[in-house]
């Protein structure tokens, strides 16, 4: 769709004794100016979508629980996107002080995503806007400890980084050195907050998201935060009342596609093809995001109803049910103590709740068991199998 358009220059860097190319992106918006009519359909089609996802959102009867497994459904499927192999169950196992079945690293990782993720929600919620202060801050939870802890966590990089390839000789990919960070930096937050170029919000955020992989300002990282800016950003604007919209899912089904544009609006200016590519992920994503909220909606009134018709065990049912939408994975004694009720009234809640279908026993063990809201987890966990490794 685009025709060609210098978006950048190429600077010399020298890093591990290589003499390389590196590309540092002009400042946006892009000139000349993006050719919007033939995007303005999907762009009308993406912003009725999110507008329905904060519609759907109104229906559930606390966002909250949704929130707290879209929020680690998000930083799953983003750390997935750049190689670990964590499944939903891993992550909620970690959490539950329980035994993951991969690499401690990896969810970790996903862990602190999360993390990262609440941080800018609540700073957005304090009245701080989206800056590089943000970023920063965001940053330091996202690499705090175990894989990239050793990367400069909260700092912008002062070497030479790269993408793909062993070394830099062969990379895919320069983006600029440390010395022209600085300014590529501020006048990528200028435009975060720049009202005069008046871009459609969608348009502006999908920009912003190649702005910052093209600049690559951490040494570890970058892919995940620039990801978790989309959202925070449509928080930061007003799009959405609650952060619902994630991207990963999409990117990840599309992910050679995802980089191969990337890498096209670098070599050829070919924004457009970008912003079709984005916009078609917004609304995919918000679809996807409804739907999801109607159904759980749907699965937690016919599971009580189901709960109900069990007879006089129904009210201690009824709070374990309620308890698991927000907690989908639970020990006997965890759910025990957070009810306060005794460990056999536990017990034989989560037993009534096997025998109607509910809940499902995973471990098969006769001590600390595990207990999973089966058909929450299966909703909520679609599309969160790890990536086949290359």
């Amino acid at each position: 769709m685009a025709g060609q358009r210098a978006t950048g220059r190429y600077v010399t860097s020298t890093t591990v004794g290589e003499t390389v190319r590196a590309f540092v992106p002009a400042a946006l918006p892009p000139d000349p100016p993006l050719d919007l009519n033939p995007l303005m359909p999907l762009l009308d089609k993406a912003n009725q979508a999110l507008g329905r996802l904060d519609g759907a959102s109104s229906l559930l009867p606390d966002t909250t629980l949704f929130l707290y497994l879209y929020v680690r459904k998000e930083a799953l499927l983003s750390s997935q996107i750049e190689g670990t192999q964590s499944s939903f169950a891993d992550l909620l196992l970690f959490e539950n002080e329980g035994t993951p079945s991969v690499p401690l690293n990896d969810v970790q990782e996903v862990s602190h995503y999360v993390a990262a993720m609440e941080h800018g929600l609540k700073r957005l919620e304090e009245g701080f806007p989206v800056s590089l202060r943000l970023i920063r801050e965001i940053h330091a939870i996202l690499l705090r400890d175990g894989r990239g802890a050793d990367k400069q966590p909260g700092e912008f990089r002062r070497s030479q980084n790269w993408i793909g390839g062993s070394r830099p000789g062969n990379a895919l990919f320069v983006p600029p050195p440390p010395h022209e960070l600085d300014g590529a930096l501020d006048a990528f937050e200028k435009f975060l907050h720049d009202e005069e170029s008046r871009l459609p919000l969608l348009v502006k955020l999908g920009l912003a998201h190649v702005q910052f992989e093209s600049i690559h300002p951490f040494l570890d990282g970058n892919g995940r935060m620039g990801r978790l800016l989309i959202t925070l950003l449509l928080c930061a604007e007003k799009a959405l009342q609650t952060p619902l919209l994630y991207l990963s899912l999409y990117f990840k089904s599309n992910r050679d596609r995802y980089y191969d544009l990337l890498q096209k609006v670098r070599l050829d200016g070919a924004w457009e093809d970008w912003i079709e590519f984005f916009l078609e992920g917004v609304a995919v994503s918000a679809t996807q995001a409804a739907d999801t909220a109607k159904r759980l909606v749907k699965l937690f009134a016919d599971d009580q109803q189901r709960i109900h018709a069990t007879g006089r065990a129904a009210a201690s049912a009824l709070k374990v049910q309620a308890h698991m939408q927000k907690n989908p994975l639970v020990t006997i004694s965890k759910l025990a103590s957070a009810l306060q009720v005794s460990f056999p009234t536990a017990a034989a809640a989560l037993r009534n709740l096997q025998n109607a279908g509910i809940v499902e026993e995973i471990t098969g063990r006769e001590r600390d068991r595990l207990y999973i809201y089966k058909e929450y987890m299966k909703i909520i966990g679609e599309g969160t199998e790890p990536l086949p490794r290359r």
